[in-house]
């Protein structure tokens, strides 16, 4: 479950009464767009029906099987989200938008690079300021995936931006490959591997963009600075960093 502070209320009324639920905001828009998917449990704030849920009034069992025909607030939430409205105040409004504002910033960073620099990758920082620049408003009701191709299309103006995965191939020492690989596996798709004769581990992956200088951290850190990582131009030739 979530917490009260996380949740929004979903409000129906139908024979003359109100129903009222407590549930995450994003779970509660996927839920009208059919898109839901997970365990309700985990993102409701109570297992119950409320007539006033600021109150913690409850409805009558009657009026549950009149409207839903069951009393099952596992069955009833869902009906409640689909036909009725979410109700968010000010403050949730509020909040939403900055958690989608940076969420939106967040997946530009990742896979955003700066083709006019050699595909190097942009900061966050400079994301912001040319959302800000080019007047971007996050809509918070919206998930971010949806606006990521509005969001593009507003900051090419300001700064020079493309979407692109990078290949990149990782060597690490012998004393290092043992644990260190399984870490560098799971970073982005592991297209290929091979295991040296001197005992050190070769790595090819495919990642978004915006993440190169994550993996050169990652691979310093498991690698106490003897590792490389190096950018795949044509699946033969390496270039160093």
């Amino acid at each position: 479950m979530i917490s009260l502070d996380e949740a929004v209320t979903a409000r129906l009324e139908s024979h003359g009464e109100r129903f009222e639920v407590l549930i995450d905001p994003d779970a509660a828009l996927a839920m009208k767009r059919g898109e839901f998917e997970g365990e309700l449990e985990d993102v409701i704030a109570a297992e119950d029906v409320f007539e006033n849920a600021s109150r913690g009034d409850r409805p009558a069992e009657e009026d549950l099987e009149t409207v839903f025909g069951t009393t099952d607030p596992l069955e009833i939430i869902p009906e409640v989200v689909d036909r009725g409205e979410i109700q968010i105040t000010a403050e949730q409004r509020e909040e939403m938008l900055e958690r989608k504002h940076n969420q939106l910033v967040t997946t530009i960073t990742r896979n955003a690079v700066n083709p006019q620099m050699d595909d190097s990758p942009h900061p966050p920082e400079r994301i912001e300021r040319a959302l800000d620049e080019a007047g971007f408003q996050v809509d918070p009701m919206e998930p971010v995936e949806n606006q990521v191709d509005d969001a593009l299309e507003a900051l090419r103006p300001v700064i020079p931006i493309r979407f692109e995965e990078v290949t990149m191939a990782v060597q690490l020492p012998a004393d290092y490959a043992g644990s260190g690989q399984a870490q560098i596996r799971e970073f982005g798709d592991l297209e290929r591997e091979e295991w040296q004769n001197d005992g050190s581990w070769v790595g090819v992956l495919t990642f978004p963009a915006g993440l190169q200088n994550d993996l050169y951290d990652l691979v310093n850190e498991v690698t106490s600075g003897e590792g490389d990582a190096r950018v795949i131009k044509d699946k033969d030739e390496l270039r160093t960093r």
